[in-house]
C-alpha cells in the first residue's frame, strides 16, 4: 500500500527544473575530484603545447616570444627530416602492432585451454609488462651488445657467424628495435584477447564440434565473431601507443644509426631539449596529436556503425 508521505512526493519527472538544476550541481560536485587531475595533467598541457606551436619559442632567448601564426606548421610541411621521421614511425608502429597481435592471439589460445601449469604460464605470460620500458630497453642492450651479448654468443656458438652490431647497423637497427617493441607490449595484448575468449560460451564450441566443425570453423564460426570487438580495440590502442613510444627506442638506439630509428616522438624531443627550439617541436606534437586523433575518430565510428549493425 502506498503511504500518505510517499502519495504527497512528487517523481523525479514531475519535479521543476530548480530542483533539476540542483542536482545536476551535487552531480558536478561528484566528479570534480576526478576532473581536477585530467584538467591540470592533461587538458592543460595540451592547449599550452598547443598555443606554444604557434609562436618562436626558443631556450635561452632573450627577446620576448612572439606570435608567428601558422610559420612553424608551414616549416613543417618542407621539413623532409621529420616526414621520415613520421615514415619511420609509421613503419614502426605497423611492424610492432600487427606481429603482436598475431602472436598474441596465438599465446592467447594456447593459455586458454586446459594445460597443466596453466596459472603458471600465464603469470609468466605477463612479466614483461611488469617491466619499466627503460629497464627492458638496457636488458636488450645487453642482448644485442656486440661483443657479449647473448644472441652474438649464441649465433657463435652454432657456428652461424661472428653476429653483428644489431642496434648500430644501418640495415638491422630498426627491426632489431621492433622486435623489442613486440615482446615488450605481448602481454597486455594477450591479456585482453585471453579476456575475450573466456566470454566466449563452452557450450557454442561444443555444438559446433558436435555439428562436426573443426578447430578452425570453430574458430572463424563462434571465436572470431565473439573476439572481434576486442581484438578491434586492442589493436587500435596498440597502433596509438606505439606510434607515441619514445621511452624504449630512446634506451635502445637514441633514434640512431644515421636516423634510421629516430621516430617523431624522438625527433620532436630533440627540437625542443637539444636544440630549444620549443614552437617548433610543439608544432610536431600538435600533428601527432591530430594524426592519434583522426585514427581514433576512425575507430570510434567503426564501434559506432557495429554497434548500429548489432
Amino acid at each position: 500500500m502506498t503511504s500518505v508521505a510517499d502519495a504527497r512526493t512528487p517523481p523525479a519527472a514531475a519535479r521543476g527544473p530548480a530542483v533539476r538544476r540542483a542536482a545536476d550541481h551535487g552531480s558536478w560536485f561528484l566528479v570534480l575530484p576526478a576532473l581536477i587531475p585530467i584538467l591540470l595533467l592533461s587538458v592543460g598541457p595540451l592547449l599550452y603545447g598547443i598555443l606554444l606551436a604557434f609562436t618562436d619559442a626558443q631556450s635561452g632567448r632573450t627577446a620576448a616570444t612572439r606570435w608567428i601564426g601558422a610559420l612553424n606548421f608551414r616549416d613543417l610541411l618542407h621539413d623532409t627530416l621529420f616526414w621520415e621521421s613520421f615514415r619511420i614511425g609509421l613503419v614502426w608502429a605497423a611492424g610492432v602492432t600487427v606481429p603482436q597481435f598475431l602472436l598474441a592471439l596465438g599465446l592467447a589460445l594456447l593459455l586458454n585451454q586446459d594445460l597443466r601449469l596453466r596459472g603458471l604460464a600465464r603469470a609468466l605470460a605477463i612479466v614483461p609488462w611488469a617491466m619499466p620500458e627503460v629497464v627492458v630497453g638496457i636488458m636488450w642492450r645487453l642482448v644485442y651488445n656486440p661483443d657479449a651479448g647473448v644472441l652474438n654468443e649464441t649465433l657463435r656458438d652454432l657456428g652461424l657467424g661472428a653476429g653483428r652490431d644489431w642496434l648500430s647497423g644501418l640495415a638491422t637497427a630498426l627491426p632489431a628495435v621492433i622486435l623489442v617493441g613486440v615482446w615488450a607490449g605481448l602481454p597486455q595484448t594477450t591479456v585482453a584477447l585471453l579476456a575475450g575468449l573466456q566470454n566466449v560460451p563452452r557450450e557454442l564450441h561444443e555444438a559446433a564440434a558436435v555439428d562436426g566443425a573443426g578447430a578452425w570453423r570453430r574458430f572463424t564460426t563462434v571465436t572470431w565473431p565473439a573476439l572481434r570487438p576486442v581484438a578491434l580495440a586492442i589493436t587500435a590502442l596498440n597502433l596509438i601507443w606505439n606510434l607515441n613510444s619514445f621511452a624504449l627506442v630512446y634506451v635502445l638506439t637514441s633514434g640512431g644509426p644515421g636516423g634510421k630509428t629516430r621516430l617523431p616522438m624522438l625527433f620532436a624531443y630533440e627540437e625542443a631539449f637539444r636544440y630549444g627550439q620549443f614552437g617548433y617541436a610543439a608544432a610536431m606534437g600538435c600533428v601527432l596529436v591530430a594524426v592519434v586523433s583522426v585514427l581514433l575518430a576512425v575507430f570510434l565510428a567503426g564501434r559506432l556503425r557495429g554497434g548500429d549493425r548489432a
